[in-house]
């Protein structure tokens, strides 16, 4: 079966609106972390998705006729890469979904979606320079904007088919939080998987000898673990981690404004973690941020923050800074930072 090239360029311009969209709501999605901003992102990440997933069997023939073609081998393998990093995070992401949170080759789905999504980016922007392509005045027709419309309703429709479909059917999926994240340790911290930020390493620090910095236009001052484990204030919260899990906890510390004598006065306060990591918060959230010792009434283990780690309720699971070692007021403002921190 033979494309039509009015067809292909069709195919190929949907596919160059959806695949920046469907990379820019994923990463989205990963910096949402109140419920219901997270699940219209989310959806619109899966629509797109599924919108990618129906343009499949056109690009098929698409790439077989380039592929007939003589000559051209860099295009050719850029343009094969991209494919097959394409559709291994398109296939790990439905994993993910609907199947739970399993381990494929030692990663997990979500780390294959997201990993194979990153490495497809430079391919994308070769294929795109090798085969450009200049703008018509008929590729922003109605028509092409109607049938853009048509796929992704049709794709709305999948999503919404396949999320009532997982929940009568009792998948997985079904269960799993608004931000596409599963239950796992629940009022149970050993049980919650170790993370940490890509390449930190979880140091080895002694309680005895502990202290967190806190600086304040006052003066600075060192706070012992036992201050800080001793601190009363409790607060129940879901830390959601961007590599597909949640758990709820009762966590136990002392807030961020007790530390500090009140809420700053500078806008931000910077949270900063022995292996140089950091978080930049408003100062106004100061009363809702907690260094905690404790959750479910038991020590923290190294793992999972100890001696002390934040707790930022509302936020994903990247904001809250493991290992504190100093918090202090900043004149630079809350957004003078990466959205993820490199």
């Amino acid at each position: 079966m033979r494309v039509p090239r009015r067809a292909g360029r069709r195919t190929n311009l949907a596919l160059l609106v959806l695949l920046p969209v469907a990379f820019a709501t994923g990463w989205l999605a990963f910096g949402t972390g109140t419920l219901w901003p997270a699940r219209v992102v989310v959806a619109a990440h899966a629509v797109a998705g599924l919108a990618i997933v129906a343009l499949v069997p056109w690009k098929r023939l698409i790439v077989w006729r380039g592929l007939t073609r003589p000559g051209g081998a860099p295009v050719k393998v850029y343009g094969v890469a991209l494919g097959v990093l394409v559709l291994l995070s398109l296939a790990a992401g439905i994993l993910h979904a609907y199947t739970g949170p399993h381990d494929y080759f030692g990663l997990t789905a979500m780390q294959i979606h997201v990993g194979a999504a990153v490495a497809a980016v430079p391919f994308f922007v070769a294929h795109l320079v090798a085969r450009r392509q200049r703008a018509r005045p008929a590729d922003l027709s109605r028509r092409n904007a109607l049938r853009l419309s048509a796929l992704l309703g049709a794709s709305l429709a999948g999503y919404a088919a396949l999320e009532g479909l997982s929940r009568l059917a009792g998948w997985p999926g079904g269960r799993r939080r608004a931000t596409g994240s599963y239950e796992t340790g629940t009022d149970d911290p050993a049980a919650m998987p170790e993370t940490s930020w890509l390449f930190d390493e979880v140091p080895d620090l002694d309680p005895a000898g502990y202290a967190v910095t806190v600086r304040t236009p006052a003066g600075t001052r060192d706070v012992g673990y036992p201050e800080l484990a001793a601190g009363g204030d409790e607060v129940r919260a879901t830390i959601d981690c961007t590599g597909g899990w949640y758990a709820a906890q009762t966590w136990r510390g002392t807030r961020l404004d007790r530390l500090l004598g009140g809420v700053p006065a500078s806008g931000v306060v910077v949270v900063t973690s022995v292996t140089g990591y950091q978080r930049r918060f408003p100062a106004a959230e100061a009363p809702a941020l907690w260094l905690a010792t404790h959750a479910a009434g038991r020590p923290l283990d190294a793992a999972h923050g100890a001696p002390a780690r934040l707790v930022a309720p509302g936020r994903r699971g990247f904001w809250w800074v493991k290992w504190v070692t100093s918090v202090r007021p900043s004149p630079r403002p809350a957004w003078w930072q990466s959205p993820f921190p490199l």
